[in-house]
C-alpha cells in the first residue's frame, strides 16, 4: 500500500489540519505496517500557480516545448505521478475565508490534466484516478459543517469525483478559533471520528 499525505496549511507548525492528517496517517499505517508513505507539504514546497505561460506549455505538444516549458510541466508531472501511485490519499485542509487554501487549489490545478487524470467522453467527463481511498482532515475556526457556509466540501467532492476518486471520508475539527475549551472539544471529536472510520 502506498499512502500520500498532502498538507495544505500555510502554517509550518501548529496546524490543526496537519495534526488531523498526521493522526489519520498514523492509524492507516498501524493497520498496514508494510505501507509506504510519501508526504508533501504544499507550504514548504510551494507549487507554481496555473498562469498563462503554464497554459501555453500544456497546450504545446511535448516534442515542441521549450526547455523552460518542459521543466514547468515536469513539476506537474511529478505531482500526478505521486497521486497515480497512491492507494490512500490523506489531505489536511484548513478553511481560509470559507474555501480551501491557495496551496491546495494549485495542487488540484496541477493534477487535473485531460487524458491523463480525466477524459471527456460523449456522455461527459470520466475520472481516471480510480480505486483510491481519500481521507480529508478539515479544520475550521468556526462551525460550518453541513451549513450553507461550507463551500469546501462541495468543491472537494466535485474535484475528487471529477478525477475519479469517489471513496472520500471527511474528519472535522471545528471551532478552532473559539477559545481553548472549544479547541479541546474539537480535537476530541475529531479523534473520535478517526477512531470510528478507521477501526
Amino acid at each position: 500500500m502506498n499512502i500520500l499525505q498532502i498538507n495544505s496549511s500555510a502554517r509550518s507548525t501548529g496546524s490543526a489540519s496537519t495534526r488531523l492528517a498526521d493522526a489519520i496517517v498514523a492509524r492507516v499505517q498501524a493497520a498496514n505496517p508494510e505501507a509506504t508513505l510519501a508526504r508533501r507539504d504544499l507550504a514548504a514546497e510551494p507549487h507554481p500557480v496555473l498562469d498563462e505561460p503554464t497554459l501555453q506549455a500544456l497546450f504545446t505538444p511535448a516534442d515542441q516545448r521549450t526547455p523552460e516549458q518542459a521543466a514547468r510541466i515536469a513539476l506537474d508531472d511529478a505531482l500526478i505521478a505521486q497521486v497515480q501511485a497512491a492507494d490512500v490519499i490523506v489531505i489536511g485542509a484548513p478553511m481560509y475565508n470559507f474555501g480551501i487554501t491557495v496551496q491546495l487549489k494549485s495542487w488540484f490545478d496541477a493534477i487535473a490534466r485531460a487524458n491523463v487524470t480525466f477524459k471527456y467522453t460523449e456522455t461527459g467527463p470520466v475520472g481516471l484516478l480510480t480505486g483510491k481511498k481519500v481521507y480529508v482532515g478539515l479544520s475550521r475556526g468556526g462551525l460550518h459543517r453541513d451549513s450553507a457556509h461550507d463551500s469546501q466540501v462541495p468543491y472537494l467532492n466535485t474535484m475528487f469525483g471529477f478525477l475519479g476518486m469517489t471513496d472520500v471520508q471527511y474528519v472535522y475539527s471545528e471551532g478552532m478559533g473559539m477559545g481553548p475549551e472549544a479547541v479541546a472539544k474539537a480535537q476530541a471529536q475529531a479523534d473520535a471520528e478517526i477512531n470510528a472510520i478507521l477501526v
